[in-house]
């Protein structure tokens, strides 16, 4: 087993990654950008050590720095969490021929399932259903009218080096083909370096679902069941479940074999994930396969009983999978909701401040990843994600209702966020049905009318409260007794004497 790890990473998945390495005895070593100097993950890690400036290509997209920091502090590993280098096979290969081991798949892997296209083919050749459309690069307009005309509108052009979103335009006649063509390019290379793109027939209305898979270096592989993805804004996801109540068994079974399928096809071994799209006759398609651990594992690890992070770190340092296919069970239905610090009522723009009052929810089988506490400062250069709130219960239904009481428990004063919006998809109808596709917020939520005036109200007074309850904490006043009611009586903050 490794000694020490560096987490080349920040926020909540940089704190999750150091409570799995106390567990094992391992020494966590963080790296801090220059606005990361007093972040929760700075201060939790055993060794916290300055990466560079607080622009990311300064600090943690710094290959050369993260890979010569841990020869000096003496790393046996680098877990890179999930984004910034987590996917880069030329990182990879890099921490590879350093000496140090990279906590995740081989630079190989990623680099045969980071093309787009060459992964579809992959796919294609073994037998992995793929959404029809190309699996070569498309570089000019005409190719693209062509292949366009022999696939059928609508369609979808989509980056061939990236994800997220990024690049993706739906396309439904051929008048809107150019423009879009253009954009897909300008955003692909803003993105990725690399403006090729490629086009699958649109889908309308499926479902977003992946399954988490798990290898070891000997040969063994195992999925952790399929998680439910599909309430995403510009492609982002919002909230996860686990199971997918649209996947009966025998759907299941063959989406299971599919995505171990993929895997093997690349090689693959430690954590992973093979994401679909499925219709509404449960026809399932090949979407992508995301080589890391993914933001929404909590609810995989609740369903499993099976702790990933802690997984991934055995089979790096030579370990078999601790566990069997036929160990596992489905033990309950999990939801997680992504907090960002963004406002629902001008368009999600992010966010940046200081959170003045962090108040956690608790309750049984409720966790929260976070990354953030009382004090925290929010900055404009990373991702706004804050925190994830995770919740299990037997029935979907019931876990809904524990998710809904914990987003009404959970308080972040000082900067706006989307919990709101949050507990208003939980009250949607076709959300508690789960007969929703991934057009649930664009159909449901237009961004016109993505805020409620009346709840946001009540939110805003809450935080001036909370506000106004951390800095009566702080001052020398012992005797008066001061309480803080929010509107129609929710709830008293505080009881100070």
């Amino acid at each position: 087993m490794f000694k020490k790890i560096l987490i080349a990473n920040r926020g909540e998945i940089a704190v999750r990654i150091i409570r799995a390495c106390k567990e094992l005895g391992i020494t966590s070593a963080s790296m801090y950008s220059e606005v990361d100097k007093y972040s929760l993950h700075t201060r939790l890690a055993e060794e916290s050590y300055f990466i560079g400036e607080s622009l990311p290509s300064e600090s943690y997209l710094n290959q050369n720095k993260i890979i010569e920091l841990a020869k000096e502090i003496n790393a046996d590993a680098i877990h890179p969490g999930y984004g910034f280098l987590s996917e880069n096979a030329s990182f990879i290969k890099k921490v590879e021929e350093s000496g140090i081991v990279f906590i995740g798949p081989s630079s190989r892997s990623v680099e045969m399932m980071g093309s787009k296209t060459a992964a579809r083919d992959l796919m294609k050749r073994n037998g992995v259903p793929i959404v029809p459309g190309t699996t070569e690069k498309i570089v000019s307009l005409e190719s693209a009218k062509q292949n366009a005309f022999e696939i059928g509108y609508p369609i979808l052009l989509k980056a061939s080096s990236g994800g997220g979103g990024k690049g993706m335009k739906r396309v439904y006649a051929e008048d809107e083909l150019e423009a879009a063509f253009s954009s897909a390019q300008r955003e692909a290379l803003k993105a990725f370096g690399d403006d090729s793109v490629y086009i699958e027939k649109l889908i309308e209305h499926p479902k977003h679902i992946e399954v988490q898979i798990i290898a070891d270096k000997f040969g063994n592989y195992c999925h952790l069941f399929e998680r439910e993805c599909s309430v995403q804004r510009r492609h982002q996801k919002v909230i996860e479940e686990a199971p997918s109540s649209f996947i009966d068994d025998k759907t299941r079974q063959r989406l299971t074999t599919a995505a171990i399928n993929a895997a093997k096809a690349c090689g693959y071994y430690n954590a992973g994930t093979i994401e679909f799209l499925v219709d509404s006759k449960k026809n399932f398609f090949f979407l992508e396969m995301n080589t890391r651990l993914q933001v929404e594992h909590p609810v995989t690890e609740f369903i499993s009983g099976i702790d990933l992070v802690k997984e991934q770190i055995k089979i790096a340092s030579g370990e078999r999978l601790s566990f069997v296919q036929d160990d596992l069970r489905i033990l309950g239905h999990a939801i997680e909701c992504r907090i960002y610090a963004e406002d629902p009522e001008n368009n999600f723009l992010p966010i940046t401040g200081t959170v003045e009052y962090h108040r956690l929810p608790s309750g049984p089988n409720i966790r929260i990843d976070r990354g953030i506490e009382t004090g925290s400062e929010i900055s404009r250069f990373y991702d706004p994600l804050l925190s994830k709130i995770s919740v299990m219960e037997k029935r979907r239904s019931d876990a809904i209702k524990r998710m809904d009481i914990a987003l009404n428990d959970y308080l972040i004063a000082g900067i706006k966020t989307n919990i709101t919006f949050l507990k208003r998809i939980l009250q949607n109808k076709k959300f508690q049905s789960g007969e929703y596709s991934i057009n649930l917020i664009e159909e449901d939520f237009p961004a016109d009318n993505s805020g409620n005036e009346k709840d946001f109200h009540n939110e805003d007074l809450e935080n001036v409260a909370a506000i106004f309850s951390a800095y009566l904490k702080q001052q020398p006043q012992n005797h008066k007794v001061i309480n803080v009611v929010c509107a129609a009586n929710r709830w008293t903050d505080l009881q100070y004497e």
